[in-house]
């Protein structure tokens, strides 16, 4: 609008301007599953007799089955009382075009509606529609599901991520969930607290592995990142063991080791509950010492008492926190795995352990059908 003037130009530009933000929410909502399916069940019930109108005119290039299309397009993009309409449109659209091809032969049985090709269609329009149920039931679109998916994925990488430490401190992490899944039933919360001066780490290893155990390492990452740095270092494992017992899990207990480091001095607490053992490099003698603390499993029963065990990372020392799936399989014990395992590493004494984590795990446990994580903190 120029000088308070409501011009014909102005009031088309207005009129365009709200056209474009209400189809673009729209756009949104349909994409977050909040809008209408109407759009989507129109196109589909005017593709029904574009479909029957090319088999009619031309059997051999569009077969009868071809209505399975739209089928299974409704099965994905439409709610089950609009995907009845559509499957009621495709049943028509075969009545009408066996009447209008005529019985079938065995010469021409490809390009007419045989009884096969009902079953092929009713068993599609079937399959969808059980989809479509089970999408109504869990309340999440296809469209939106795999975007939900990808969301909690990349919220279980941030809050797994290592915060920034001072100078003088290297820190790297690497996951590995079973089978090349994207979600793990291994995971890390970390934090500084203290003003900054203490690292707190948690690696947790819950029990099964891959998809099985990824709804509940969800569920616990979220729960030990709320818990990690409100409360002392020594009330945190037998909170966590509290809220695992409180969810009554049938497969319920989990693994964990909290890392309490103090980054001016390097002195440290290790709380273990039912986990492997830490391992330590010294810089001066060049030897790996295992960091064992005592501790049940978490979830297994309350009043459990999780007693740390301490130490100091000096100049060049570094420390290693994993889990059993990247030193244990079916034909090696645990303290094999951790010999080829401290054997690897000592490969990246002179580098400082640059991307050292994820070699290791590439090299000592790299098709191991387990989930596998590898924490490394080095004094540099």
């Amino acid at each position: 609008m120029t000088g308070g003037v409501d011009t014909p130009w102005v009031r088309m530009r207005r009129v365009l301007h709200r056209a474009r933000t209400g189809v673009r929410k729209a756009g949104v909502d349909y994409f977050r599953g909040e809008g209408s399916d109407r759009l989507a069940l129109t196109a589909l019930l005017l593709g029904v007799p574009a479909i029957a109108g090319g088999t009619i005119a031309q059997p051999d290039w569009c077969s009868p089955s071809a209505l399975v299309l739209p089928i299974v397009a409704g099965g994905l993009l439409l709610r089950p009382a609009s995907l009845l309409a559509l499957y009621a449109a495709a049943a028509t659209a075969l009545i009408v075009e066996s009447a209008v091809l005529g019985p079938y032969t065995e010469e021409d049985a490809s390009s007419r509606v045989t009884p096969g090709t009902i079953l092929v269609v009713a068993a599609v329009g079937f399959f969808g529609l059980l989809i479509a149920q089970f999408r109504s039931r869990v309340g999440v679109p296809w469209r939106r599901g795999g975007t939900m998916l990808f969301d909690l994925r990349e919220r279980i990488r941030v809050q797994s991520k290592l915060p920034n430490l001072p100078r003088g401190w290297h820190r790297e992490m690497a996951l590995r969930p079973a089978g090349g899944q994207s979600f793990s039933g291994d995971f890390v919360v970390a934090a500084r607290t203290g003003g900054g001066r203490t690292l707190e780490v948690v690696l947790t290893d819950v029990s099964g592995k891959g998809m099985d155990a990824a709804s509940r390492a969800l569920l616990l990452s979220g729960a030990f990142g709320g818990l990690l740095g409100s409360l002392p270092p020594h009330g945190f494992l037998p909170a966590a063991n509290g809220y695992l017992l409180r969810q009554d899990w049938d497969e319920g207990f989990a693994t964990s080791i909290h890392l309490v480091l103090d980054l001016d001095s390097g002195d440290f607490e290790l709380f273990s509950a039912g986990h492997l053992p830490a391992l330590q490099l010294s810089a001066g003698t060049g030897k790996w010492e295992e960091k064992s603390a005592d501790g049940p499993l978490l979830g297994v029963y309350d009043g459990a008492q999780f007693d740390p065990t301490k130490g100091t990372l000096r100049p060049g020392d570094v420390l290693m926190l994993f889990t059993d799936g990247l030193v244990e399989t079916a034909d090696r014990d645990i303290s094999e795995g951790i010999d080829r395992l401290t054997g690897e590493a000592d490969r990246y004494v002179g580098s400082g352990f640059q991307g050292a984590a994820w070699h290791l795990i590439e090299t000592v446990a790299k098709d191991v059908n387990d989930d596998r994580a590898l924490l490394l903190i080095c004094r540099q």
